[in-house]
């Protein structure tokens, strides 16, 4: 079991934790022109404050700043990816001095810079594809996401993912990933575990690794789910992305159920309601007091 403790660990960020049982919300905000989602509706800069603005209204834990798509598309050099993302950290980090800032980016040289900007979180998608960024992460006290995307490279799409067990392979890798980052430095109780759906996995392993996640928290660290209006939730469902709202909302409730303790959205206050309508019906504590 990790440093520190319970099944599914706790994570500490700026000052806060959360863990099972404390379910934290962490919000999209896309500085980018292609996004899958909302193709580019918070590219601009006063765009993507706005966005960041009304997530923390609406209940936002964290928000997750990213400067590229995450899928196919045109090349981002290193400095227009800094570009579109340090700046906007910074400016952030004004505006709400106590929000946790996450950003999502697989590249070191963008981390380094984000994290100098006040950035609380790296938010490492591709699984380590740069092996610099968890010493980037140690360097300046940041938190660490460390994931599973089965060796596919950053920004390609998935292609005939084959796995003995994918919960078993998704558990060694983000294990592995994280005991690398805690070697070099990191906190401990600043990494956490995404098992990355979608990425490296076809629709049955993606719907796999959710009824399955309370085995990956079994394992000891924070578990993160970045679900949100994903590809498994449309195929499932036989929904386009303008309407997976309620089955992104399913899949969330489930992840708490099974311990996850960060979830990744689009809809911070539709997750914020779910979440904690997911806490208040599984409490010990009834309307009335303890039962």
């Amino acid at each position: 079991m990790a440093d520190g403790g319970a099944p599914g660990g706790v994570l500490r960020l700026r000052g806060r934790e959360f863990g099972p049982g404390r379910h934290a919300v962490m919000a999209v905000v896309n500085r980018t022109p292609d996004s899958f989602y909302d193709a580019g509706a918070t590219f601009a800069f006063d765009a993507a404050l706005a966005a960041a603005d009304a997530a923390v209204r609406a209940g936002a834990d964290i928000v997750d700043v990213g400067g590229v798509q995450a899928g196919r598309g045109a090349p981002v050099p290193v400095a227009e990816e800094v570009r579109r993302t340090a700046p906007f950290v910074a400016e952030l980090r004004d505006r709400h001095p106590d929000l946790v800032i996450s950003v999502d980016t697989w590249r070191a040289e963008v981390a380094r810079a984000c994290a100098e900007a006040g950035a609380d979180l790296l938010n490492d998608t591709w699984a380590g594809a740069d092996p610099d960024l968890a010493r980037v992460a140690a360097e300046h006290g940041t938190g660490l996401v460390c994931s599973h995307t089965g060796g596919l490279a950053p920004r390609t799409a998935t292609h005939r993912a084959a796995y003995a067990d994918v919960l078993a392979d998704v558990a060694a890798t983000v294990t592995g990933l994280a005991e690398r980052a805690v070697a070099l430095g990191v906190r401990p109780d600043g990494v956490l575990v995404d098992p990355t759906h979608d990425f490296g996995k076809n629709t049955h392993h993606s719907l796999e690794v959710t009824r399955r996640l309370g085995e990956l928290v079994a394992v000891g660290r924070p578990v993160l789910v970045a679900a949100s209006n994903k590809h498994f939730i449309g195929e499932t469902l036989d929904l386009p992305v303008t309407e997976r709202r309620a089955g992104t909302l399913a899949v969330l409730a489930v992840a708490a159920l099974e311990g996850a303790a960060v979830f990744r959205v689009h809809d911070p206050a539709a997750a914020r309601a779910a979440l904690d309508a997911v806490a208040g019906l599984t409490s010990a504590a009834g309307p009335g007091g303890p039962m």
